[in-house]
């Protein structure tokens, strides 16, 4: 694609990155197939290749328009595209580059402002969203339809090992995951420790960034990134062999840290070397799987196995480009798969997608229900806290992370 780019940006990182970007799209249209918005509306700019049109015309000089920004809000970032792209396209940093611009030409009403900004000081603080949560779950009861299904109950807190191994491996604790699903990061610790390894929390450490960074609040994601890398490092230097993800969401986003604060002479080499020692936690077990089958019979043949369906978050195949490799992990210990129709497609969260744009959101979640139940399931696993919760809000199946399934087969 040739691009002129407008003298406000080209010759700026940004724009750089964007014309190389923009410079590999040649038009195919290979990326609209696996759109989950452009299966839904049907329009060209609710497509990638429409969306990169749209952004390459306001980053080469053309006034952005509230059209402009709607179709950009539209996109879920779920990457499906840049699975799909035999050019390399990478769509979602051209994204993180357009949105802004457009939105400093557009602007947003007083409504919208607020509704950003109230997430963004809600969800990534466990300090604000954990008393937010309890009060919601207090009133669940007097609450009725879509807005009691969105407020889970309460999770129940379980226990942690000792970390008494000379094995150590850092977990992100995250934002909202400790107070929606606090099990999951104590399973993962569990089943490590009967690998030898202990799993260490770093207090500090919280939110990896993404909800301000999507939400075009750039420079307050990167405060966020700093501040992890902060926490980490002192365990770094101490020896941690890997800094272990259970929320692809986060493990797709600390992945990008290197990239992101490749410019910040302070915090450049450390955010790369933390970047290389991200690893989602099924690279862990796939890495260990073979003592882990020596440990304990994973099957049964006195009772049958439980069937699940597996939802891949889109964070974990096409931002962690890992496709089929949890699912792959999980036949080979023994797990009962069902087969799901569509598994490239969004469910819909998409971090804040889901309120931000309900509408699409419960679409994207009505289909992809019907796709994990088209099996019979009797239980859904993923990777991720938000699919997590949002398939949860749409079903009377169990949801759960499948490193939790893994534990209770464990014992």
């Amino acid at each position: 694609m040739e691009t002129n780019l407008a003298d406000f940006i080209k010759d700026t990182p940004e724009g750089r990155e964007a014309d190389a970007i923009l410079r590999k799209c040649v038009h195919c249209g290979f990326c609209t197939a696996t759109c989950p918005t452009y299966l839904l509306l049907g329009d060209e700019l609710d497509g990638p290749r429409g969306r990169i049109y749209l952004m390459k015309q306001v980053l080469e000089g053309k006034p952005a328009t509230v059209k402009t920004q709607l179709h950009l809000d539209r996109c879920l970032t779920c990457r499906s595209c840049e699975t799909t792209c035999p050019s390399g396209v990478e769509y979602g940093r051209l994204l993180e580059i357009g949105r802004p611009v457009v939105d400093a030409q557009v602007g947003r009403s007083a409504a919208e402002t607020a509704a950003r900004s109230a997430l963004r000081t809600a969800i990534p603080r466990a300090s604000v969203f954990s008393p937010l949560l309890k009060l919601g779950q207090f009133a669940r009861p007097f609450l009725f339809g879509a807005l009691k299904r969105k407020i889970p109950p309460p999770a129940p807190v379980t226990a942690w090992p000792v970390a008494a191994h000379a094995r150590k491996m850092l977990v992100l604790e995250g934002c909202v995951q400790p107070s929606l699903s606090p099990n999951t990061n104590a399973a993962a610790a569990r089943v490590l420790d009967k690998l030898g390894i202990s799993l260490v929390r770093a207090a500090p450490a919280g939110c990896c960034g993404a909800v301000s960074y999507h939400l075009n609040a750039q420079e307050e994601g990167l405060d966020y990134m700093r501040r992890n890398i902060d926490a980490w490092w002192p365990y770094i230097e101490a020896g941690a062999e890997a800094i272990v993800m259970t929320a692809s969401g986060c493990g797709a986003m600390v992945a990008e840290y290197g990239h992101l604060l490749a410019r910040d002479p302070a915090y450049a080499e450390k955010a790369a070397r933390v970047s290389a020692l991200m690893k989602d936690i099924s690279e862990i077990i796939n890495a260990e799987k073979e003592k882990l089958k020596a440990l304990a019979p994973l099957a049964s043949p006195l009772a049958p196995l439980p069937k699940f369906a597996f939802h891949p978050p889109c964070t974990l195949q096409h931002g962690l480009k890992m496709k089929g490799q949890v699912e792959k992990l999980l036949i080979e210990l023994g797990f009962d798969l069902t087969r799901v129709p569509d598994a490239h497609l969004c469910c819909g969260s998409a971090g804040t997608y889901s309120i931000l744009q309900p509408v699409l959101s419960q679409q994207l979640l009505k289909n992809k229900i019907a796709a994990l139940n088209s099996g019979q399931p009797s239980a859904i696993i993923t990777a991720n806290i938000g699919c997590q919760s949002h398939l949860q809000s749409a079903t009377g199946l169990p949801v759960m992370h499948w490193i939790e399934a893994l534990d209770a087969r464990l014992g």
